[in-house]
């Protein structure tokens, strides 16, 4: 089995900048595409950002210019740097992975955590 698990996120004024963390553990072979979302109240979820396991990055139009996606394959880690935070920032922000769980499985599972709350006021 496999958890993912975020952390970081907080009470943030506008303009300010926090950094959040997507921790995986457990049982698996390799970790590959990974993604952050988040979902604000009454609003459906919506993707943030993703990084392959290559290290390709794209973004939300929303998300551009002002945070920055990354993982750390040897900590089992990926990260979103937000900058620049708006009050429309506000929402859980949870990680997804694609995870293979042995070497001789050719296919992956996707998981998610469980989200980690960012607020963005004054």
């Amino acid at each position: 089995q496999v958890q993912l698990e975020e952390s970081g996120g907080g009470l943030v004024q506008p303009g300010g900048s926090l950094r959040l963390s997507c921790a995986a553990s457990g049982n698996f072979f390799s970790i590959g595409t990974m993604r952050w979302y988040r979902q604000a109240p009454g609003k459906q979820r919506e993707f943030v950002a993703v990084i392959s396991s290559d290290g390709r990055t794209n973004y939300a139009d929303s998300a551009k210019n002002r945070f920055t996606i990354s993982r750390d394959d040897g900590k089992n880690m990926m990260y979103l740097q937000m900058n620049s935070l708006k009050p429309d920032d506000t929402a859980v922000y949870l990680c997804n992975a694609e995870v293979r769980p042995d070497s001789w499985l050719n296919y992956e599972y996707t998981y998610w955590g469980q989200g980690t709350q960012v607020t963005v006021s004054s």
